[in-house]
C-alpha cells in the first residue's frame, strides 16, 4: 500500500507521518518512511538547493529538479519496497508538483501532468491524506517554530493559490483522498488518519 501526504506549510504532515509509520510498524506491518525531496542521496541533495531561501531557481527548472527527484525516488526507493509488500509512507509526492507548480506557479497543467507520469512511470498513491490549514495560520506556526525555507517566503497569495490547487485535485479525484482539517489537537488529526488507514488495509487483506 502506498500512503503520501499532502498540506501546505505548518499543516503538520511531517509529524503525522512519523506517527502513522510508527503506529504501524507497532503493530507489526513492514513499513517504508520517506519523503520528497530528500528520501535518496541525490533528493537529499536537490533538497538542500530546492529550500535554500538563497536559491534562485526559475519555475521550469524548479519543476525538472523535483522530477528528476522522484524519478530516483520511485525507482530506487517506492517501487523496491512495494514489491517487497510493505507500506510506504511519503511525505509528499507528485501532488505536490501540480499544487506548488501548477497552480502556486501557473506552470502549465497538462505538461506538468505529463512529465509526472514520465518521473514516476505512472505510480499513483492507494490513498493521499491532505491536512488542510488555512495558509496564513500555518506560515504562522512555521515563524513560530523558527523555520524557513524557499517555500515558506513565497507570498501569502501563492500559498493560497497552492491550497486552491490541492482543493481542485480533491474534487477531481476524491476516491483518492481524504481531507482533514488540520487545525485540530494533534491526537485527533492522528486518530482520524490511522482510522482511514485501518479500514483500506482491512479491505485489501479481505
Amino acid at each position: 500500500m502506498f500512503i503520501t501526504f499532502e498540506g501546505g506549510e505548518g499543516s503538520g504532515k511531517t509529524t503525522q507521518v512519523r506517527l502513522l509509520g510508527e503506529r504501524l510498524t507497532q503493530l507489526g506491518y513492514q513499513v517504508m518512511v520517506t519523503r520528497e525531496p530528500g528520501g535518496t542521496p541525490l533528493g537529499a541533495k536537490l533538497r538542500a538547493l530546492l529550500l535554500d531561501v538563497e536559491s534562485q531557481v526559475e519555475p521550469r527548472a524548479e519543476l525538472l529538479l523535483y522530477a528528476a527527484d522522484r524519478a530516483q525516488h520511485v525507482a530506487t526507493l517506492i517501487r523496491p519496497a512495494l514489491a517487497d509488500g510493505k507500506i510506504v509512507i511519503s511525505d509528499r509526492y507528485a501532488d505536490s508538483a501540480l499544487a506548488y507548480q501548477g497552480y502556486g506557479r501557473g506552470l502549465d497543467l497538462t505538461a506538468l501532468r505529463q512529465i509526472m507520469v514520465f518521473a514516476t512511470s505512472g505510480l499513483q498513491p492507494d490513498l493521499t491524506f491532505f491536512l488542510d490549514l488555512d495558509p496564513q495560520q500555518g506560515l504562522a506556526r512555521r515563524a513560530q517554530a523558527g523555520a524557513s525555507n524557499r517555500f515558506e517566503a513565497q507570498t501569502l497569495e501563492f500559498h493560497r493559490r497552492v491550497r486552491e490547487g490541492y482543493l481542485a485535485l480533491i474534487a477531481a479525484e476524491p476516491e483518492r483522498w481524504v481531507r482533514i482539517d488540520a487545525d485540530q489537537p494533534l491526537a485527533v488529526v492522528q486518530g482520524t488518519i490511522f482510522a482511514v488507514v485501518e479500514e483500506r488495509l482491512q479491505l485489501l487483506q479481505r
